[in-house]
């Protein structure tokens, strides 16, 4: 079965068409930068044109940076404010004239690699960080998603956690990859004495450098990349308008 997966980020729009009993994407990413500003017509208006670049027709999924419940976004992360309190779903129903599911962006990744990626076969507790310009967050339990989480958000030494060991912190204070490890370890040890997680899934695009930093970290609970990275969110998303 094919579905349409979408994922919106605060710099870029992309899409493709999702085999979703394999997760292969059944043709290039199409992308599209994120309209600025990034309010909720334009953001739109992008997503439509990426179903049109396909000749789509039929049910769509969006990844979107925010908490969403029923259909509506709830916060705002790297887009426009106007976001809060928007019936996404409806919005992007209305400008596709076809069904949309929308879910937050980790959640997605996260369905991704629960099912075609890093945890396929794991089970018990799964904790999913995506580690980029904040830290998303997606948590299973038996394989099934408790949704919405927003551990990037936990306070780790008076910062909001994604504030100390997000990727872009990384960069931004030239750290060094030892340096940046101790503070995702911090990240970690937190989650492990809330939830005693199984398995840490890391994603994001640093997840292609894992080999300088996972022999750095300092936690109890086995530690791997993801699998899919860029094209997580995208698999993700086609997975939940199957759904």
């Amino acid at each position: 079965m094919t579905m349409l997966g979408i994922d919106i980020g605060g710099s870029g729009i992309k899409g493709a068409p999702v085999d979703v009993d394999s997760g292969r994407l059944l043709a290039d990413r199409h992308r599209i930068p994120t309209p600025d500003p990034s309010e909720p017509g334009a953001v739109a208006d992008v997503v439509a044109s990426i179903a049109r670049h396909f000749d789509w027709e039929g049910p769509v999924g969006c990844a979107f940076p925010a908490v969403v419940k029923h259909g509506v976004t709830l916060t705002a992360a790297n887009v426009d404010k106007a976001w809060v309190g928007c019936e996404a779903a409806r919005l992007f129903a209305e400008k596709l004239g076809e069904p949309v599911t929308v879910l937050n962006d980790a959640d997605a990744a996260g369905l991704a690699e629960m099912r075609f990626g890093a945890g396929r076969d794991a089970e018990g507790t799964v904790i999913m960080l995506t580690l980029g310009t904040g830290i998303g967050s997606a948590i299973f339990v038996d394989g099934r998603l408790v949704p919405n989480t927003e551990f990037g958000h936990m306070e780790i030494r008076g910062e909001e956690a994604e504030h100390r060991a997000a990727d872009r912190i990384r960069k931004e204070k030239d750290l060094s990859w030892k340096e940046w490890a101790a503070r995702l370890s911090e990240v970690l040890q937190r989650l492990e004495a809330l939830f005693w997680p199984d398995l840490f899934i890391l994603g994001g695009g640093v997840s292609k450098k894992h080999k300088k930093f996972l022999q750095h970290l300092d936690n109890a609970t086995p530690v791997v990349p993801a699998i899919l990275r860029n094209d997580a969110g995208i698999v993700g998303a086609a997975i939940a308008a199957r759904r």
